[in-house]
Order: C-alpha cells, then structure tokens, then sequence
C-alpha cells in the first residue's frame, strides 16, 4: 500500500511500547497494530523484546516527560538507530512521500526505497 504524506512541518519520533498482556493475545496485538495505522502513524522501527522485571522498574523509574527523555528511550530500545541521520535522511523522504507500508516488516518506508535501516 502507498501513499502520499505531505507536511510542512518536520515528523516527530514517537516510541510506542505494548505491553506484555496485549502481546500475550495476537487478535488484541493485531487491533493495537490496526489503530497505530488507522491513526495515520509511520512505524519506522519495530521490535520486539522481552525484559526483566528489573529492567522494566529501570526503565519506569527514569522515564520524563521530555524530548530528552524520549531520545533516551528510544536509543534504548534500537541501539543502532540514529536518531540524527533520521532526521538528516529518513524523515524528508517520508514527510514528503510516497510512503509505502510493509506488512512483512511492520515498517514504513519511503516508495522506492530500500530496508529503512536496522531494528
């Protein structure tokens, strides 16, 4: 499926994480899947990952309500993701479409493009 996003403002990163008990039944973890899309979200990375409890307190423990914060998680979940070669490379390309979306993948991507990168 393509199709054409176009904004004058620059995308933002948001990280999305879904809970074990939705994870735990596919007809529920399908329908969060459908209502990211169904909100017109572009899922440029996706993983999955199973924590310890002790990671989990870390992790809830350090969490902010900022732009620093969320760089920070995010770097935590997809090590290798560069958050400024997104911006630099990525980002315009899916701002301005064609957008393409795999569901093999579960990503996004720009029409015409190769893999967007690493999970």
């Amino acid at each position: 499926m393509t199709s054409i996003l176009r904004s004058p403002q620059a995308l933002q990163l948001t990280l999305a994480l879904i809970k074990p008990d939705a994870v735990a039944h596919p007809l529920i973890l399908e329908a969060v899947h459908q209502q990211i899309l169904s909100n017109k979200f572009l899922i440029v990375r996706m993983r999955e990952l199973l924590w310890r409890k002790e990671d989990c307190q870390r992790f809830y423990q350090e969490h902010e309500d900022s732009v620093v914060s969320a760089s920070r998680e995010i770097a935590a979940f997809f090590p290798d993701f560069s958050e400024q070669r997104w911006y630099e490379e990525e980002e315009p390309q899916l701002r301005c479409g064609p957008v393409c979306y795999s569901p093999e993948g579960g990503v996004h991507r720009a029409a015409g493009s190769g893999d967007p990168g690493p999970a």
